[in-house]
C-alpha cells in the first residue's frame, strides 16, 4: 500500500473536526438538548391505532388542551398474529415538571379517541417518570461515562509507559471526547431525544474508538524501538499507515452490520433500534477518524514539545 503522509495535513483534519463540533454547539444553543422523559420526567402514552396518524395534528391538539410540550411519534411494526398485518402505535411523550394527573390522562385519552382511528380493545400503555428520578438516571449515566474515562486514563498510562504513558492517555481521552462531541452534534442538529440509549451508544463508541487508538499506539511503540534513527514524525506516520488497512477493514465490517441493523429498524419502524444504531454509525466513523487524525497527531505534538523542553533544560 502506498504510504500516505497524514501528519502533513493534520491542521486541516483538526479544522474539519472543529467545524463539525462547532455546528453541534450552535444547534445546541438554538435548539437546546432534547431530553427524553427518562431523563427529564413526564408521561409517555402509547395507543394502538388502526392506521397511521397525523402526528403534527396529535401534537398540536394535545398541546392546546394541556398547555404542555408534547412530542408525537408514529410507531409501526409487524403483527406476529397476522403475517400480512401491521401494528400501529401512537406514542405521545409529555415532558413536564410533574407527571400527568388522572384528569389530564383522561383528557389525552378522550382527545385521541375522538380525533383518531383508535383500535377498539387495542394495546395501550402508560409510563410516568418523576423529574427527580429522571435527573437521578441522567446523573448515573454521566457517572458511568466519568468512571469509564478514569479507568481508560489509568489503563493507557500503565500500558504505554514507553510512550510517556500519561500524554498517551490524555490524547486518547481527547479523541474520545471528540467522538462524543460528534455524536452530540448529531443529536442537537436532528433533535434526537437523549435517553438511556444515548448512554449505551456512547459507551459502545468509547470502547470501539479506544480499541482503534490502542492499535495505532502499539505500532508507534514497536516502531520507536525499530526506527531509532528516524524522526518522531516518520515513526508516527509509518505507524498510522501500517495500522490503516486493519482499521479500515474492521470499521467497514462493523459498519456493514450496524447499517443493516439501521435499515431493518427503519423499514420496520422500530424506534429503539433506530435510536441505537444511528449514533453507532456516526460514532464508529468518528472513532476511526479520531484514532488516525486526532489522537496520534496530538500525541506527537505533545511529545515533541516535551522533548524540546527537556533539551532546553539540559
Amino acid at each position: 500500500m502506498k504510504s500516505i503522509d497524514f501528519l502533513k495535513h493534520r491542521n486541516k483534519f483538526f479544522l474539519l473536526s472543529a467545524i463539525v463540533i462547532a455546528v453541534g454547539i450552535i444547534f445546541f444553543m438554538i435548539n437546546g438538548l432534547n431530553l427524553d422523559i427518562q431523563f427529564k420526567g413526564g408521561t409517555r402514552i402509547l395507543v394502538e391505532t388502526n392506521d397511521m396518524v397525523d402526528i403534527n395534528q396529535a401534537k398540536q391538539l394535545i398541546e392546546e388542551n394541556l398547555g404542555k410540550s408534547v412530542t408525537a411519534q408514529m410507531l409501526q411494526t409487524y403483527n406476529p398474529e397476522d403475517e400480512d398485518g401491521k401494528i400501529f402505535m401512537l406514542r405521545l411523550d409529555i415532558a413536564s415538571d410533574e407527571t400527568l394527573t388522572d384528569e389530564e390522562r383522561g383528557i389525552v385519552n378522550d382527545l385521541v379517541a375522538e380525533n383518531f382511528d383508535v383500535k377498539q380493545g387495542g394495546n395501550q400503555e402508560m409510563l410516568s417518570v418523576q423529574p427527580s428520578i429522571g435527573q437521578e438516571t441522567l446523573m448515573n449515566g454521566l457517572k458511568a461515562l466519568l468512571i469509564a474515562s478514569i479507568l481508560i486514563v489509568l489503563y493507557v498510562t500503565w500500558r504505554f509507559s514507553a510512550l510517556s504513558g500519561f500524554p498517551a492517555a490524555i490524547t486518547a481521552i481527547l479523541a474520545l471526547v471528540h467522538d462524543i462531541l460528534i455524536v452530540f452534534a448529531l443529536y442537537t442538529v436532528f433533535k434526537i431525544p437523549v435517553n438511556e440509549v444515548f448512554i449505551a451508544a456512547v459507551l459502545t463508541i468509547l470502547g470501539y474508538s479506544l480499541n482503534d487508538t490502542i492499535v495505532v499506539y502499539d505500532r508507534i511503540r514497536e516502531n520507536s524501538k525499530n526506527m531509532k534513527k528516524h524522526t518522531l514524525d516518520d515513526i508516527v506516520s509509518v505507524s498510522i499507515n501500517q495500522s490503516l488497512s486493519r482499521t479500515i477493514n474492521t470499521t467497514t465490517t462493523t459498519l456493514i452490520v450496524v447499517i443493516a441493523l439501521y435499515v431493518f429498524a427503519a423499514i420496520n419502524n422500530i424506534a429503539s433500534l433506530k435510536e441505537f444504531s444511528l449514533p453507532l454509525i456516526v460514532g464508529f466513523i468518528s472513532g476511526t477518524y479520531s484514532s488516525i487524525f486526532v489522537a496520534s497527531p496530538i500525541w506527537m505534538i505533545w511529545r515533541k514539545s516535551s522533548m524540546r523542553k527537556t533539551l532546553k533544560n539540559a
